[in-house]
């Protein structure tokens, strides 16, 4: 039987961040729960959310774990490594979530500005890099990066907020040597 990436489509609502927090990007809600799931991390298991320093803001249960940490550039997310995503990522998560600027227009949006754009192909390859065999990692973006060498295409998840609003996908690979 031939490998077959699993497809779907999530229509979710805007998140309002703990403490009424307002942020360019953030996660939309129950994001964080379903990209969890198709990472292959339980709620116990540590999670590394790339370009996404205000994670720990989501304000439902199931989508920030306590063994998860954050890396952003913007040291205003005070996150827990604040380094530029398109250099080496950290190791010993069991998955990687990556939440960058959707394009340059949006890294406008971001206190480093677009000059600090991270290429979505770039990420992913840094992301599984950093994986060990096995591990996830997942992309929100509008591009649907190609897959590094050691990787395998798992899914591609297309992602809205509601009608008159850009489709994003949700896409993950994982490492296989």
């Amino acid at each position: 039987m031939s490998y077959r990436p699993l497809t779907d489509i999530w229509i979710l609502a805007r998140a309002k961040l703990k403490g009424g927090r307002k942020y360019y990007g953030a996660y939309l809600g129950g994001f964080p729960e379903r990209a969890r799931s198709l990472l292959g991390a339980s709620i116990t298991e540590p999670v590394l959310h790339v370009c996404g320093g205000l994670a720990r803001l989501y304000p439902y249960k199931g989508g920030f774990g306590a063994n998860d940490k954050t890396l952003d550039m913007d040291a205003g997310t005070a996150p827990d490594y604040q380094r530029d995503a398109r250099e080496a990522i950290p190791t010993g998560f069991k998955a990687i979530l990556c939440d960058p600027p959707y394009s340059e227009a949006d890294a406008e949006h971001w206190p480093t500005g677009a000059a600090t754009y991270p290429s979505p192909g770039k990420l992913v390859a840094n992301c599984i890099e950093a994986l060990p065999v096995g591990g996830r990692v997942g992309i929100i973006h509008y591009m649907l990066p190609k897959a590094p060498k050691n990787s395998k295409f798992i899914a591609c998840v297309g992602v809205i907020s509601g009608f008159n609003n850009r489709i994003r996908c949700f896409s993950v690979w994982e490492r296989t040597s």
